[in-house]
């Protein structure tokens, strides 16, 4: 096994200025200091040979974690099993596409059903959908369409999902690139964050009436989080840079295409964190604990830790390469690789899941 934490890279970031919520944070400065890690803080390899993981779901010692080319790998006491997944329509091929978002039902346990966002194509063109699946004999089948034709494209098709502390469903969606100026149209579900009933209905509570948009101008949302007072934490890539983490208001505009990183304009929200002109993390999925954001990072190789009361950010996992998601149980963090995707350089038995011990950091 190759030893992957010799060394934790921690950056301080100088913050200023305030938005609503007075936690607007603009990067100034970065510094890099070595820090010593216990001997044994290598991280336990779970699972490998993965096939472009993309989220993680688990239920007692079982996991179930997305591929993204239409399948669920099933990881239980070390024994792993690739689960087919049997879709109405024919799963898209396009970069950044495909099986993505993936959570479990509540009640998993007796009802066999999980949501899960895809991307698809047909003879009108290429869109993204939310939907129940079932298992069923080792066998996941899409048994019911929460929502259809989320606007898709060549990039940025979001994906994430999440059950928030209020029973909702949220969804992440994208841009679809192309069309960024779809993210300001409240009546497009690109570019936005959704919220909705289990059952697919739209809450009486969302910020706009009749509509599913919970926030919007958002480019590329990818992770979701919820702090333990019930706030909601987004990670968002930007363009080329400019990467973000956002305290998510209802009802509020993340700016985008019209302001990008510290950028700010009346009326739209700023990151409280941002990776600035000259670097990028490409952030994805997230998890809350002990008031930090953990969040995976493909183009940073990392999982960083953005300390919300210090106002700084540190890389926690580094040398493995692109990661994808992680998910939070008790003190331990598990985290997916994702270098099959076509934009990495696998290690051996590429992908894994991973975990380690925030204890001992």
């Amino acid at each position: 096994m190759k030893r992957v934490l010799g060394v934790w890279l921690l950056a301080f970031v100088f913050l200023s200025g305030c938005t609503n919520a007075g936690e607007n944070e603009v990067k100034e400065k970065v510094e890099e200091q070595e820090a010593s890690l216990p001997a044994n803080e290598e991280p336990e390899i779970l699972a490998d040979e993965l096939e472009i993981p993309w989220s993680i779901a688990k239920t007692g010692e079982t996991f179930y974690m997305s591929e993204r080319q239409g399948s669920i790998v099933k990881v239980d006491e070390s024994k792993k099993e690739r689960q087919k997944v049997q879709l109405e329509k024919k799963l898209s091929t396009a970069a950044e596409a495909g099986f993505l978002g993936f959570v479990l039902a509540p009640d998993f346990s007796k009802s066999n059903e999980a949501f899960a966002y895809y991307t698809y194509e047909n003879s009108t063109g290429q869109f993204n959908r939310i939907v129940i699946l079932r298992l069923q004999g080792g066998i996941w089948k899409e048994e019911k369409i929460l929502l259809d034709k989320i606007p898709s494209g060549q990039f940025h098709h979001g994906g994430r999902l999440e059950i928030g502390p209020d029973g909702k469903l949220y969804a992440t969606t994208g841009d679809a690139a192309a069309n960024p100026e779809i993210a300001q149209d409240v009546n497009s579900l690109g570019g936005k964050i959704l919220r909705m009933n289990l059952d697919g209905t739209i809450p009486e509570d969302n910020p706009f009436p009749d509509s599913y948009i919970y926030s919007y101008g958002h480019r590329n949302p990818q992770g979701l989080a919820w702090a333990a007072d019930g706030t909601l934490y987004e990670s968002e890539h930007g363009p080329s840079a400019n990467d973000e983490i956002n305290k998510i208001i209802a009802g509020n505009n993340y700016g985008w295409p019209v302001i990008k990183g510290t950028e700010k304009k009346e009326g739209m929200e700023s990151p409280i964190f941002t990776s600035g002109d000259d670097e990028t993390w490409a952030p994805s999925g997230m998890a809350y604990h002990d008031g930090k954001l953990y969040t995976a990072a493909l183009r940073g190789s990392a999982v960083l830790e953005f300390d919300l009361e210090a106002k700084k950010v540190g890389k926690l996992v580094s040398n493995l390469g692109r990661i994808r998601d992680v998910f939070i149980e008790g003190n331990d963090l598990y985290f997916i690789s994702n270098n099959t995707d076509g934009r990495g350089n696998p290690l051996e038995k590429d992908d894994k899941l991973y975990r380690i011990s925030l204890t001992d950091i």
